[in-house]
């Protein structure tokens, strides 16, 4: 019997091709987006000495709104982020060895004192990289590109987490964790996805992730070293297979 695995990522072909992946995996998809897409319009600045990028979405929309880094250090958190600037045309100057906001910061922590550092990303970005750029003696200027909310309807694989019919839940940031909580508590089943899901398999895309489902009781059984999607979805459904 195939095992049945949620994805959440957003309605487009970061959805498709998850679906694609876990029904190539031997797996019975679970298609619930928790995140949905609302560009702000906004443009990152031209005039700092460092850019961070943190996201594809991130790359797409500076991409599209005709962002020049005019000669600007580029940085991205993670080697997602840093293909898509490629793809893009555009140079990338430091990718951390840990990909996330802290590993930044301690990438940066010597070279960005006195520097001006431009920010661009969701409004749910980390605290962390802002306070830490700050503290390493940058002057920080935070874009927002986007804004990420949980779409109408999100929810049935909460549900199934509730009857006991997941087997594995894949979640790809904080966000989709909390918002899975939220879709769960409005369909009146929070606590039973709760103890659902500690009888599933939880991946989660790095520490940060991790932390915030433990936090909220939910054991976490798999993080993977590459912080893809799917590197995610084989692991998860190697664990299963175990």
């Amino acid at each position: 019997m195939k095992p049945t695995i949620a994805a959440f990522r957003p309605d487009d072909e970061r959805l498709a091709d998850a679906v694609a992946l876990l029904d190539s995996l031997g797996a019975d998809p679970v298609a619930d987006p928790m995140l949905a897409v609302e560009p702000t319009g906004a443009v990152p600045r031209g005039d700092a000495d460092y850019v961070i990028l943190t996201s594809k979405t991130g790359v797409e929309l500076a991409a599209d709104a005709g962002w020049a880094t005019d000669g600007a250090t580029v940085c991205a958190i993670g080697d997602a982020t840093a293909a898509r600037l490629r793809e893009a045309d555009y140079p990338v100057d430091v990718v951390p060895e840990e990909f996330s906001s802290s590993g930044l910061v301690s990438a940066l922590r010597g070279d960005v004192g006195g520097a001006r550092v431009e920010v661009a990303r969701s409004d749910h970005g980390s605290a962390v990289l802002l306070a830490g750029l700050d503290d390493a003696g940058a002057y920080v200027h935070e874009t927002v590109l986007y804004e990420l909310t949980r779409p109408d309807g999100s929810g049935k694989s909460a549900e199934l987490a509730a009857a006991g019919e997941l087997d594995a839940a894949l979640f790809t940031s904080s966000l989709t964790v909390e918002n899975f909580l939220d879709a769960a508590a409005e369909r009146g089943v929070r606590d039973a996805a709760v103890a659902g899901l500690n009888d599933a398999v939880v991946g989660c895309i790095g520490d940060p992730t991790a932390a915030t489902a433990e936090g909220e009781g939910i054991p976490v059984d798999v993080v993977p070293d590459e912080a893809t999607f799917e590197a995610l979805a084989r692991a998860v459904v190697a664990r299963l297979d175990r």
